[in-house]
């Protein structure tokens, strides 16, 4: 166990010897003096993003400074515990290159405890911060296994940015986090690219994150992703299903594939049939085509924001479009949907086939081509498809209607 007063005894007495105050030494490391006299008073520990710079400073070991003393023999070490502190700091030099932004709102980088966003909007009277977490599920361990690893990242951004679009929020910042058994520098470098690109894709910055790795937690080569996003809305403009009204129109917004949803059924039709990884739908393997990432909608649906005829939205994740069209439904209303207008992917159609699967647990595990969708009034639904057909496809789908279920589904799937 770290002695935190050893510690900081040995902090001090090294910055003495350099005839440094506490601020200057503060100021070297970019931190505040005060966090200094933490460390040498032992009432905290030295931050693992500071700790090598800090060693630098004092011109010791990192080892020397968890351990309180400089050691003359070999004795533990955290690089013994499997944690490398000065390959880490690499590993964070090239996170920085993908962290910088053009956003003047990202008031800091990576460095500081946390991260600073200014959410000073002039044009918006009451704002509204929108808050979500997301992880791209067991797709990610096909991710690490086939070599899609900086695509499982705009899979997790693109999922994250869609729960919160359906609000009508525009997303500011995302705060990522990559635990991992041990920190394989090109696979982190990849990673944070990919993350960071995601984020560009869709307006938004990452601003910062954590980076944790747990060598006897977790497996070597194993990675565990999840992220957090904070959106903004007018709180007047919120987007929640209440202006739904009988005689709304349902639209599809196309998916292009399983997104996110519906692996671990995947995953067991693979274990069972591995002949069919290299079987080729519409010229992709089946590898390829299961592992296309995550559709991103907010470019497209934002541009129906401020659009009176918008009553709702739903992204269609896990548990289908009855699972998810129901959140936005008001009570006294159904959603009726004509399960023969809906267009199954080709890989869906595959999935069925191969696994001889039942229509039921298609349309509660997969999206089965709908990958969003959008609640508007009757005059308003052909500029809707017009706008939306100019990035995806965009098609009606239902009808609300009075009654007392939520989603009644309509017909049979059409696989033909």
């Amino acid at each position: 166990m770290l002695d935190s007063i050893k510690i900081g005894h040995f902090i001090s007495e090294k910055r003495k010897e350099l005839k440094m105050t506490q601020q200057q030494l503060a100021d070297k490391l970019k931190v505040s003096f005060q966090a200094v006299s933490k460390w040498e008073n032992g009432s905290a520990y030295p931050n693992l993003e500071v700790l090598y710079e800090l060693a630098v400073a004092l011109g010791v070991k990192v080892d020397d400074i968890l351990t309180g003393c400089e050691k003359t023999g070999e004795g533990l070490s955290y690089s013994k515990a499997g944690i490398d502190i000065t390959y880490t700091d690499t590993i964070k030099q090239e996170m920085a290159k993908h962290l910088e932004t053009k956003d003047r709102r990202v008031l800091n980088g990576l460095g500081p405890f946390a991260s600073l966003y200014d959410l000073h909007f002039p044009e918006i009277k009451e704002p509204v911060l929108v808050l979500k977490s997301e992880e791209p599920g067991s797709k990610q361990k096909l991710a690490m296994e086939y070599g899609f690893t900086e695509s499982i990242c705009h899979d997790m951004i693109n999922h994250l940015v869609n729960d919160i679009v359906v609000m009508g929020a525009r997303p500011l910042a995302v705060l990522d986090t990559i635990v991992c058994g041990n920190a394989e520098k090109d696979t982190i470098k990849t990673l944070v690219k990919g993350i960071s690109q995601a984020c560009r894709d869709n307006e938004c910055s990452l601003v910062g994150g954590e980076t944790s790795i747990q060598p006897l937690v977790i497996d070597a080569g194993v990675y565990v992703l999840t992220s957090s996003i904070a959106g903004i809305v007018e709180k007047s403009h919120i987007i929640d299903g209440s202006a739904i009204n009988e005689g709304d129109t349902v639209l599809a917004v196309a998916s292009n594939g399983l997104h996110t949803n519906g692996y671990s059924l995947v995953r067991l039709l693979m274990e069972k049939m591995p002949q069919i990884k290299l079987d080729r739908i519409d010229g992709l393997t089946f590898i390829e085509q299961i592992m296309k990432p995550h559709t991103p909608y907010y470019k497209a649906v934002k541009e129906l924001f401020g659009q009176e005829y918008l009553h709702g939205m739903a992204h269609i994740t896990g548990g289908g479009i009855e699972g998810n069209l129901c959140r936005i439904i008001p009570d006294g209303l159904t959603a009726e949907i004509s399960l023969p207008q809906i267009r199954p992917l080709p890989v869906f159609k595959y999935i069925k086939l191969q696994g001889n699967v039942e229509d039921e647990e298609m349309l509660r595990t997969f999206n089965c081509g709908v990958g969003f969708v959008l609640v508007v009034s009757r005059e308003g639904k052909e500029d809707a498809v017009r706008r939306i057909s100019q990035h995806y496809p965009c098609y009606e789908i239902g009808r609300i209607t009075k009654g007392d279920r939520k989603i009644a589904m309509k017909g049979r799937l059409s696989w033909l």
